[in-house]
């Protein structure tokens, strides 16, 4: 059986894992409004992926006997003005989240639950990607954003992302 702070935590972050894609749809959005169709398909692929996450915690709840509840999802609250401040923002977001997996990670570690231990080893490893990915693409912005044709170039490599389900989800 699951410690209760250690589930308590767990499902809380279902529920910021959904933010997340929330917000990413958001940023999605703008740039879709903004004729940046590439920056938008990247985006909508990462709401995709952040919803297979809180899935995946919240299969691992269901797994462990946990009643999961489901909270309200908050407004994205981030102003996009410029069409660097999803990149911004993004990054910014990730080391978040990054901070809220370790915690978790911390209260399972604290009470030798290696079982959740086990299965937050994935979410560690793709968070080190997801603040890779947002550094990378902010970095790219950063150099090439802001000449026409680079940035054009830079969005016509993004609309080639395609989703794919998070391992998460497969394993066993």
């Amino acid at each position: 059986m699951l410690n209760q702070k250690v589930a308590d935590l767990l499902n809380d972050q279902i529920n910021k894992e959904m933010y997340s894609a929330y917000l990413y749809l958001d940023f999605a959005n703008f740039y879709a409004y903004k004729g940046l169709n590439g920056y938008a398909n990247w985006y909508n692929i990462q709401a995709k992926e952040e919803m297979d996450h809180a899935i995946g915690i919240l299969q691992y709840l269901q797994d462990n006997d946990y009643q999961v509840t489901l909270q309200a999802i908050d407004k994205p609250d981030k102003e996009l003005k410029h069409l660097d401040d999803p990149l911004k923002y993004g990054l910014e977001h990730e080391q978040y989240v990054t901070s809220l997996i370790h915690n978790i990670y911390d209260a399972a570690h604290e009470i030798k639950d290696y079982r959740t231990m086990k299965f937050l080893d994935w979410y560690v490893s793709e968070q080190g990607e997801e603040e890779k990915n947002a550094s990378d693409l902010l970095s790219q912005f950063e150099l090439f954003g802001h000449d026409p044709k680079s940035l054009y170039s830079l969005n016509s490599e993004l609309a080639q992302r395609t989703y794919t389900q998070a391992a998460i989800l497969n394993a066993d």
